[in-house]
């Protein structure tokens, strides 16, 4: 791991929310705009004294669909020529260590999906692709939870928002790691602690610059949007009291549990 890789978090604690940086058992809090002026309080407090919270708050959650050429050629999908992506609702978002909720409304298969996540550092519009990847603020573990037999329960129309956007069901974090680059990495899934995913970066058919600049024609992107750049083979439904762990190196694990609510 480089060493300029920095890992920010944000925190709760006696009922103030806060940021700051990572540093092996402690967080070195910061004020100001983690995607602005900031700097350190001089305060360090120990991680496990503090409620985790999702890195950031985005705007516009983005999950984007077909994006393994190794999972479209396992399910007969042609290549897309262009990002195919949904929008969860921020109702959705869930922080590391935080329970994924078994829906009340639907006792269907539920799925995870462990992606890397791209965290957006400043506002771009119709970016160009050689400048896309200095709109990148850094990276994060993501598991798109989904409730899969709703997408194509009714005929005429697929619910593609509906299925993701229950609420717990945008997980995300623990850090937005920056620093680092994602080409070489891999993304490991574990539920119950027995691998399900492990598939590399590299095999993405649109790569994370170049999803930024695509999606950035289509809508302004604004600091602290997440895209999730879609998962490859190995998705499974999740069992209540299943623990799944999404880790990337370099990032960290996201680790979360699915419960009854």
């Amino acid at each position: 791991m480089p060493h300029d890789t920095k890992h920010w978090m944000r925190f709760r604690r006696d009922g103030r929310v806060g940021f700051g940086l990572l540093e092996a058992d402690q967080v070195v809090v910061h004020d100001g705009d983690l995607f602005g002026e900031r700097s350190p309080t001089g305060e360090r407090l120990p991680a496990d004294a503090v409620e985790w919270l999702t890195p950031c708050r985005p705007s516009k959650f983005i999950c984007i669909w077909n994006n393994f050429h190794a999972a479209a050629a396992k399910q007969g999908l042609a290549v897309p020529a262009e990002p195919l992506y949904l929008i969860k609702g921020a109702n959705a978002y869930c922080a590391h260590g935080q329970p994924i909720r078994v829906p009340a409304s639907y006792d269907g298969r539920v799925v995870y999906e462990g992606e890397l996540g791209v965290v957006i550092g400043r506002r771009c519009s119709n970016v160009a692709p050689d400048e896309a990847a200095q709109c990148i603020f850094g990276y994060t573990c993501v598991n798109d939870v989904t409730a899969i037999e709703i997408i194509g329960r009714d005929a005429s129309f697929a619910q593609w928002t509906r299925a993701k956007s229950f609420d717990t069901f945008g997980v995300f974090g623990p850090v937005v790691a920056t620093g680092i680059d994602p080409t070489g990495l891999s993304v490991r899934t574990l539920v119950g602690g027995r691998e399900r995913q492990n598939f590399p970066v590299a095999d993405m058919i649109f790569a994370p610059a170049q999803l930024v600049s695509l999606i950035s024609r289509d809508m302004t992107l604004e600091p602290g949007d997440l895209i999730a750049c879609g998962t490859s083979v190995g998705v499974l439904p999740m069992k209540a009291g299943n623990v799944v762990e999404v880790s990337i190196e370099g990032v960290g694990t996201l680790r979360n549990d699915y419960r009854q609510a």
